[in-house]
């Protein structure tokens, strides 16, 4: 599933798009990613708009258009944007297409887990759901304190699990967990109860640093992490851990529903 840096890369795939007048609305009504808004409501809401701009926040894509329309997606596990100019022809997976006077704007999912919203605020400003959102990892707002307090609120919850949180770590998704713990040598499995809290401030600034990381090398070129990181190497048994003068095998288990790996060797609970 696509996380923080991945979002922001396909948030910028629509960016030829911007200042250009939306002509053409093409839907799959009966596709899933309709269900929280129907297809007609789409195409009559983004026809004739100007597509002014966009941001993510986390998973969630957000997408302004003149007289106060706001296009929310959330790409699922297998959605894209692309852009698309000349005589694109829209595929099968390509739910939504806005034919722009530049080009076509297309999401494309053809698993169907992504979704969209559109909302219409009489005063231009983001939809409600919007600014009721978290603080992002890298906003201000995401305090040590305010980490503190969060992790605290859910002791017995496993470090890897809580991460995963979208209160409290939006964008933070499967690998880039994985990532933190394995950078603070702190198996993902512990309970955040445990946690003392000097490691509590280090998971907070660890968020932060993979989070500006991952936006750094993957969220505008979509670039291969150096082999350096866990990432390179958690995605199938057989891995070995990166880290200098280690070398252990890696361990791939369920934690709670989701595949997670880590090193034996480097992330050695402290009962151990």
């Amino acid at each position: 599933m696509p996380e923080l840096a991945e979002v922001e890369y396909f948030r910028k795939r629509w960016n030829p798009g911007i200042g250009s007048t939306v002509t053409r609305v093409l839907t799959h009504p009966a596709a899933r990613i309709y269900r929280d808004i129907p297809a007609p409501a789409v195409r009559k809401g983004l026809s004739g708009r100007i597509f002014l701009g966009s941001s993510t926040h986390g998973k969630q894509m957000l997408f302004e258009f003149s007289d106060g329309a706001w296009l929310g997606l959330h790409l699922g596990m297998t959605g894209k944007l692309i852009f698309e100019s000349g005589n694109y022809e829209p595929v099968k997976s390509d739910h939504l297409v806005l034919e722009t006077t530049t080009g076509k704007l297309v999401f494309s999912d053809y698993r169907m887990f992504g979704k969209l919203t559109l909302d219409v605020t009489d005063d231009g400003e983001a939809p409600d759901w919007w600014q009721q959102l978290p603080p992002r990892t890298l906003d201000r707002g995401f305090t040590k304190k305010a980490h503190r307090t969060f992790v605290r609120r859910f002791p017995k919850t496993p470090l890897k699990t809580l991460l995963l949180d979208q209160r409290g770590y939006p964008g933070i998704g499967n690998w880039m967990a994985d990532e933190i713990c394995w950078r603070l040598q702190i198996p993902p499995s512990i309970r955040s109860g445990e946690l003392s809290g000097e490691q509590i401030d280090a998971v907070w600034k660890m968020t932060r640093q993979v989070s500006r990381d991952a936006l750094r090398v993957i969220g505008d070129d979509w670039n291969t992490p150096p082999h350096s990181w866990l990432f390179n190497h958690r995605w199938k048994d057989g891995g070995f851990c990166p880290r200098r003068g280690c070398g252990e095998e890696l361990v791939r288990a369920d934690l709670r529903g989701r595949t997670t790996c880590w090193c034996p060797r480097c992330q050695i609970s402290p009962a151990n």
